[in-house]
């Protein structure tokens, strides 16, 4: 059996909620796409991270169906794992590019593109009710996050996330991407509540990239 660590990536300031993420520390100790494949898809997780090189900061990103350039709850949970490990490691490298990632007090944040992120559709909803009324999945296909406003003013918003890709992923619990998408379209930051409990916070930046941060709580050392 592989080793892993299962972290929880966006939870509320309680502890609760997050999305589950598999870590593999050692990734070299599995170098075959196909078995890396067959792992991310036995273990079921949204995510699974292999960290090829903790001091470079090169991980390979895997959904239990494909591989992902770019993803940000993996991204901001192996960014703190790397800290509590003791790693002062300050870019991440997953295939899509260069990723800063830094602490602020108990958040662990991480800076992306919008571009990094294609595919998932953001669609508005008239109020947080008719978010939260949302079979899982709605009919269709393709990447959805569905939102509405809590507070406009303060930039809150209630989210949720729905792959619909096939591979057995049917809500997606705190999703940094989507997130990422949705504050580039509106050009501002956001506080989004996810899921049954998860918070993650984005800053927008006029130079074209995008702040994703969170909480991040070990389930499993």
């Amino acid at each position: 059996m592989t080793d892993h660590v299962v972290l929880r990536v966006f939870t509320g300031p309680d502890g609760g909620g997050g999305n589950a993420l598999g870590v593999v520390p050692d990734g070299p100790a599995v170098p075959a796409p196909e078995a890396r494949q067959a792992l991310a898809a036995r273990w079921g997780y949204s995510e699974t991270v292999f960290l090829d090189d903790a001091a470079a900061g090169r991980v390979d990103i895997r959904t239990p169906g494909t591989s992902l350039p770019f993803a940000g709850h993996p991204l901001v949970g192996v960014a703190a794992w790397l800290r509590l490990c003791g790693h002062d490691t300050t870019v991440l490298r997953p295939p899509a590019g260069e990723v800063p990632a830094w602490q602020e007090g108990d958040i662990t944040w991480i800076r992306g593109r919008a571009a990094w992120a294609a595919g998932r559709r953001t669609e508005q909803y008239a109020s947080v009710a008719e978010v939260d009324a949302l079979p899982a999945p709605p009919p269709g296909e393709g990447w959805l996050y569905a939102w509405a406003w809590e507070d406009e003013a303060s930039g809150h918003v209630r989210a949720r996330g729905f792959p619909r890709r096939g591979d057995g992923v049917v809500e997606d619990e705190a999703t940094g991407a989507a997130a990422l998408v949705l504050t580039a379209r509106l050009r501002r930051s956001l506080v989004v509540r996810q899921g049954t409990g998860s918070v993650i916070l984005t800053r927008f930046r006029d130079d074209g990239t995008i702040g994703i941060g969170g909480r991040v709580r070990v389930v499993t050392p």
